[in-house]
This record gives C-alpha cells, sequence and structure tokens, in this order.
C-alpha cells in the first residue's frame, strides 16, 4: 500500500508513452494530482474515456487523481513540479517550441534517456539551453520497466540534481509503497549511464539471438560497464554512480530482459531483419540507434575507446555483418583487465 503524503502536490507529466504513464499511476497512487499530456490530442481523449492506456499498458486502471489533459498550456497551469517523459531526440525541438509557457523557478525533471543526435549533448545541457527560466532540474534513471512500476512491483531509481532542496521534493513524492529513490548529485553519470546501456543492449540482444550463451552475454555486459565507466569519467561522472542504479543496475537488466525494446532489436537483428522491418515490429522508440552514433562521436571527442559499442554502430551504420563485428571483438588482442 502506498504511504499516505502529507501534502498532496499538482505534478505534470509530458509524454503519455508507456514510461511516462507509468510514472503518472505511481504518482496518482502515491496521493498526488497528476496532470498527464502527450502530442496526440485523439490519444489523450482514448485515455480520458478509458481511464487506462490500452496502447501501451493494457489493463492497468488510472487510480483517482490521474487526469489525462488535452492542452499542453492547462497542463503547465501552477504545477509543483513537471516531469518530462519524451523521446530524448524529441526533447529541444518541443522544448524550443514551447518555451514561453514553461513557469519560471517550477522544478523540471525527465525521465528521458539518450544523447542529442548531432551534438551528443547530455539532456541537462539541452534544458539550461532551451529554458533557462527553470533553474531547478533533475534527471531521474535506473532499472525499470513501465510496466512493472504500473504493476506496483518494487521498484528503485536513482534522483540526480545539484539543487538538494528540489531533490528532496521529488525524493518525498517518488518514494511511496514499493517505489524507492536514491539521491545523487552526478548528473553527467546518470545521464549518460542511461543512454549508453541501450547500445549495449543491442549488442547483448544480438549475442543471444546468434545462440552465444550466457558466457558471452556477462562478458559483454562487464566489458560493456568499462566503456561506459572509461568515456564517463573523462566526461566528469563519477566512478560510483557507474556502479550503481542509474549504472550497472540499469545495464543488467536492459541487457538481460526481453521487455527491453533494445534488446529485442538485437534479438531481431541475429534473426536477419532489417532495421525498418524491426521499428515497425517494436513500434515505439528504440534510443540505443541513435545513441550509437553519438557515442562514437564522443569515443572520439574524449579519445577513448569502446570496441563493443564500435561494432554496434558499424552493424547499424555501416551494414557491417553481425558475424563480422563479433569476429572484430574476438580478434583483439589480449590485454590486461582495466576499465
Amino acid at each position: 500500500m502506498a504511504k499516505q503524503q502529507t501534502t498532496a502536490r499538482s505534478i505534470t507529466i509530458l509524454g503519455a508513452g508507456s514510461w511516462g504513464t507509468a510514472l503518472a499511476i505511481h504518482l496518482a497512487r502515491a496521493g498526488h494530482q497528476v496532470r498527464l499530456w502527450g502530442n496526440e490530442p485523439e490519444q489523450i481523449r482514448q485515455l480520458q474515456t478509458e481511464s487506462c492506456n490500452n496502447q501501451y499498458l493494457p489493463g492497468i486502471e488510472f487510480p483517482p487523481g490521474l487526469t489525462p489533459v488535452v492542452s499542453l498550456q492547462q497542463a503547465l497551469s501552477k504545477p509543483s513540479w513537471i516531469l518530462l517523459v519524451i523521446p530524448s531526440h524529441a526533447i529541444r525541438s518541443f522544448l524550443h517550441q514551447n518555451a514561453a509557457l514553461f513557469p519560471a523557478d517550477t522544478g523540471f525533471a525527465w525521465a528521458s534517456k539518450g544523447l542529442e543526435e548531432g551534438s551528443a549533448k547530455l539532456i541537462h545541457q539541452i534544458v539550461a539551453e532551451e529554458i533557462p527560466q527553470c533553474k531547478h532540474t533533475a534527471v531521474m534513471s535506473g532499472p525499470t520497466f513501465a510496466g512493472e512500476v504500473a504493476r506496483n512491483l518494487p521498484t528503485a531509481i536513482t534522483v540526480a540534481t545539484q539543487s538538494e532542496p528540489f531533490a528532496r521534493q521529488i525524493s518525498d513524492d517518488l518514494h511511496s509503497g514499493r517505489f524507492r529513490v536514491y539521491r545523487s548529485d552526478d548528473m553527467v553519470g546518470v545521464e549518460l549511464g542511461g543512454a549508453l546501456k541501450n547500445v549495449l543492449a543491442i549488442a547483448a540482444g544480438a549475442a543471444d539471438g546468434l545462440k552465444f550463451g550466457s558466457n558471452t552475454r556477462a562478458a559483454l555486459i562487464t566489458r560493456g560497464l568499462a566503456e561506459v565507466m572509461r568515456l564517463g569519467e573523462k566526461m566528469g561522472g563519477q566512478r560510483e554512480t557507474f556502479m550503481g542504479l542509474a549504472g550497472v543496475g540499469d545495464l543488467i537488466l536492459t541487457c538481460t530482459d526481453d521487455q527491453s525494446r533494445n534488446r529485442r532489436m538485437g534479438l531481431l537483428l541475429a534473426e536477419g531483419k532489417s532495421q525498418a522491418e524491426i521499428h515497425q515490429q517494436i513500434g515505439q522508440a528504440i534510443e540505443g540507434v541513435k545513441t550509437a552514433m553519438e557515442a562514437i562521436n564522443l569515443a572520439r571527442q574524449y579519445h577513448v575507446d569502446l570496441p563493443i559499442m564500435t561494432q554496434v554502430y558499424r552493424v547499424l551504420y555501416e551494414n557491417l555483418p553481425i558475424h563480422e563485428a563479433v569476429k572484430n571483438l574476438l580478434s583483439r588482442k589480449s590485454s590486461q583487465e582495466t576499465v
């Protein structure tokens, strides 16, 4: 049972996909008044009628306090804080087009994961550039599948922010029932871990699709984490973050469970399906595809070796056969195991 809140807040969630809806359900169960907005009015009207998001979370009824709203202006009218949950590739254009609607000094958080296409910028950098009036910002990430949160299964996440008052506010509001929140000040590490794990999940899915076994999967996860840490520390992230929920926790989850869209992409690539066929079959954003390109751009910029992510990039963008990518990894010279 969710704990009783001493103060019910008005919280706005922007993005009515599976993750945004799941977080809206959780916060409403925790006793808050939650406005859920999405960019497709017909979808929102359907949510209003059915009191359920049957497209992404079928059969999970909305609790009292969760209100789908069509109007973005209404959604952003005096919330206690705002949570953005839209695909990372759409964040800059969305914020740029609607910057004037975001109230100054209102806390702004996001649960999206990815790097900006073309610049490889982290989301907190985009937010600072597009809505500078929002001074209190935070990112939440960790090993979380939307369906499990919506079904009220035990979950733990990390919230990272430079604003201690906002950290306490988000933690108090989210930390309820079976949902546990840990705080951090390492926004770079949390964002980078959440983005890069999607690239490695494609690799793990492909390896499993090729029947390479559990040994290979464990090696990919372990050496993939080393790649994340090498790049992350060069970019200012903290080693402890990559060993925590937003790092290795999210990486293990995404690489090992078929609820992960990125892992499923790897499985389907191993079957010989094209990217177009895979995107059509999965039907939601597969963040690791765009992130793979930006990860390689960051590797060049920071002079970091990312062998696994490089092979994923080559499979996705250079039509390298998966078996050749595996051969390239296995033919690397033996070396000392270091991060």
